[in-house]
């Protein structure tokens, strides 16, 4: 069984006990969370679409970290002939999830 959900303005494919990351959410760690808009459950052979969301689903989940962060993303900038180059490094501020149901 999996489900098709958006959290925090991205498409996430979940199933029960995956760990992912996600942007940012403003609940601390270890708070439950749930997520209603859920825009497809696959269970077996059944599949339910949503327009745009699935009446009644929902994923439950609990947050591990909300303090991981991603890898780092370098920016280079350099103009040739000039002498001029800049190296500004950036990482971003991610939460953890670990998905407990899909209902």
């Amino acid at each position: 069984m999996y489900a098709i959900v958006d959290i925090a303005g991205q498409q996430f494919k979940v199933e029960a006990g995956m760990e992912i990351f996600v942007n940012r959410l403003k609940a601390g760690k270890g708070a439950e969370v749930v997520f209603d808009r859920v825009l497809l459950v696959q269970d077996g052979e059944a599949v339910k679409v949503g327009t745009p969301y699935v009446d009644g689903a929902c994923v439950k989940a609990t947050v591990l970290d909300d303090e991981a962060k991603a890898k780092k993303v370098l920016v280079f900038k350099k103009i040739r002939r000039k002498g001029f180059q800049t190296l500004n490094g950036h990482r971003q501020k991610l939460t953890k999830i670990h998905v407990d149901a899909i209902a």
